[in-house]
């Protein structure tokens, strides 16, 4: 009965843990953070996986959701360490500066706005569907929506540019 859970599990990861890093990596902001994000979000899959019903994808990504929230959250609590330096950043090219600030702006976003961003815009969700995996009112992703995108307006000038360019080139 093991192995038959194990292989079932391995197949899901192999065919899906490219996509669930991607949307970790949005989620986290970080490389280093999403592979742990993953990993946690996985484990917890397999715990569970005989008594997931269907597709397995959105019950790991309502834990990755959830999981970077309570993250967050734990984070606030823990004390930050200092460098004496920082580190060197790669040469940017015409729009890696404005990818950078906008990738910095999404980080400083409260994990609920960046949730729902990612789930809105990477993810392609309905309002409906974002509220549904989120476990709150559509009422709710749709003001988080909008906070969260006039401020990343504020943080980042030149983002309407950005995103006019984007949608001419589609």
């Amino acid at each position: 009965m093991t192995e038959v859970i194990d292989g079932e599990f391995t197949a899901f990861v192999n065919e899906r843990g490219a996509a669930l890093l991607r949307v970790a990596y949005a989620l986290a902001g970080d490389q280093h953070a999403a592979e742990d994000l993953l990993q946690n979000a996985l484990a917890k899959a397999y715990a569970r996986w005989p008594r997931i019903q269907g597709d397995a994808e959105p019950y790991v990504k309502r834990i990755l959701y959830h999981d970077q929230v309570s993250g967050w959250r734990r984070r606030a609590r823990r004390a930050e360490v200092p460098v004496a330096e920082l580190p060197e950043r790669p040469a940017a090219g015409p729009d890696t500066d404005l990818r950078l600030l906008l990738r910095d702006a999404l980080r400083g976003l409260p994990p609920r706005q960046r949730a729902v961003l990612t789930l809105r815009y990477l993810e392609d969700l309905s309002v409906e569907q974002t509220a549904a995996l989120l476990g709150c009112r559509a009422g709710t992703v749709a003001s988080q929506t909008a906070k969260a995108l006039t401020r990343l307006r504020q943080l980042v000038p030149g983002l309407d540019e950005l995103t006019s360019r984007t949608e001419v080139t589609r």
